[in-house]
């Protein structure tokens, strides 16, 4: 009987319309935005550049030792309007600032693991994207799964 109700809430749950999203929307698409409130602030879009570290080592450097998107979130939230880039397939890493550079480094023995980030579909190609744990202070970047387009943002 219990797993008869179960099976009923599930099927409800699930049955229920998705309600309309009547926040704010990013002006760009593939381009996600920090969620502050109502106001949306665009993470920093550049190409990280790959340098050969120690042996089979990949080491990737974007300019400059902050990203000028800032926030004080530690978990933040990002709106991301999908066109080319799907959202599924983006990754958050931490970056470390070193000499005036961010950069992190692939080796051949350590991967860095990406921070995972839950995407929901808010409304037609609209998504929120929110960090699954909290961030400490620092430089990050979002990178479209196998590609050196890099999206950073500053936790201060």
């Amino acid at each position: 009987m219990l797993r008869r109700i179960l099976i009923l809430l599930l099927v409800a749950v699930c049955a229920a319309p998705a309600q309309k999203y009547s926040g704010p929307r990013p002006p760009k698409p593939d381009l996600p935005y920090l969620k502050h409130a109502e106001d949306l602030l665009p993470t920093e879009a550049t190409d990280a550049k790959e340098e050969k570290g120690k042996k089979d080592d990949l080491l990737y450097v974007v300019a400059g030792p902050n990203s000028s998107a800032k926030t004080p979130l530690a978990s933040p939230i990002f709106l991301f309007q999908a066109d080319k880039l799907a959202p599924d397939k983006l990754q958050l890493f931490k970056l470390d600032s070193k000499s005036s550079r961010r950069e992190i480094l692939f080796g051949s023995k350590k991967r860095p693991q990406p921070i995972r980030l839950d995407v929901t579909r808010l409304d037609g190609n609209l998504y929120r994207l929110e960090v699954a744990e909290s961030l400490g202070p620092g430089e990050y970047s979002i990178t479209p799964e196998g590609s050196n387009q890099v999206f950073c943002f500053q936790v201060f």
